[in-house]
């Protein structure tokens, strides 16, 4: 309980550093970046073109994401804690996507409180990568960039 208030007391303090909810990184960084995910991800409209990525499908959808509830892609099996994450309410806002990408299970713990493993085990070792990769997912789904 505690580590969770201080986690929530955390996530407030960052929040200046965020562009009120919008995504503030670079775009095109983004792109850049998001050459290292295509080997699990692609990014697909609802009109099924594909926007990024190829036909990696180890990892879900990443359209829509932005403010999208943690574990809520449907036909996507997720691991229990980010299910969880979801039961909570948790979407992705920058803030949580730059933190999910950079330790998605540890992430995943302080956000939760649960001692469970998320299925992602890469990470984006830069806190400017992983706003970039917001940006550039906002813009492909045409939120907030």
């Amino acid at each position: 309980m505690f580590r969770t208030v201080v986690f929530m007391a955390a996530t407030m303090l960052a929040a200046p550093a965020f562009a009120d909810g919008h995504a503030s990184g670079d775009v095109a960084a983004g792109e850049k970046a998001f050459r290292q995910c295509v080997s699990c991800h692609v990014v697909v409209n609802d009109a099924g073109e594909t926007l990024a990525g190829k036909k990696a499908k180890t990892g879900p959808n990443l359209y829509g994401i932005v403010g999208r509830t943690a574990g809520s892609v449907d036909g996507f099996k997720y691991s229990k804690i980010i299910m969880l994450a979801g039961e909570q309410g948790i979407t992705y806002d920058e803030a949580n996507f730059a933190g999910y990408v950079q330790d998605p299970t540890g992430w995943l713990r302080e956000a939760t409180g649960d001692k469970g493993r998320g299925k992602m085990t890469y990470k984006v070792r830069k806190e400017a990568d992983a706003i970039n990769l917001y940006a550039y997912l906002a813009s492909l789904s045409g939120d907030g960039s």
